[in-house]
């Protein structure tokens, strides 16, 4: 008995540091033209010049002051922390989502956003966020959106 309970206590504690290893979340980016790099330092090459203010990235990785990101095209390097921000934003998966309203799909439409748009984020309630794009605001279904947790 005493040998099953340490099996199982080493095998909770593998898994749970396992999991902390594996932490991802997003951030957005900070400037408008920001560098992604071969590597985790200034002296790797750039890999792509992004040019979207508040585009998010997942964090995937850390070294020194440099983090390893993905984007919603699946491209992966490295940025400095410098080039993130903690403000919330999102990219469109679907084909067309509806903005509406209100946090319900029986308040009124307000505009039917694009695959690949961007949308700055206001706050979230269970399935709905609060979004602003161009001159539009209103709210829509956070499942058709990447960037969020």
């Amino acid at each position: 008995m005493q040998k099953i309970i340490i099996i199982l206590f080493h095998f909770i504690f593998f898994f749970s540091e396992y999991s902390y290893a594996k932490d991802e979340y997003f951030r957005t980016l900070r400037n408008d033209k920001v560098n992604l790099r071969n590597g985790p330092s200034f002296d790797y090459p750039v890999k792509i010049f992004y040019t979207k203010k508040f585009l998010p990235v997942l964090i995937q990785d850390s070294s020194n002051n440099f983090r390893k990101i993905r984007d919603h095209e699946n491209n992966s390097g490295w940025i400095h922390i410098s080039q993130l921000s903690k403000k919330k934003a999102a990219i469109v998966i679907s084909e067309n989502l509806i903005m509406f309203e209100k946090a319900t799909v029986y308040s009124n439409p307000v505009v039917i956003l694009k695959k690949g748009r961007l949308l700055k984020i206001s706050k979230c309630k269970e399935s709905w966020c609060k979004v602003k794009s161009g001159g539009f605001k209103g709210w829509t279904k956070n499942e058709n959106l990447w960037g969020l947790f």
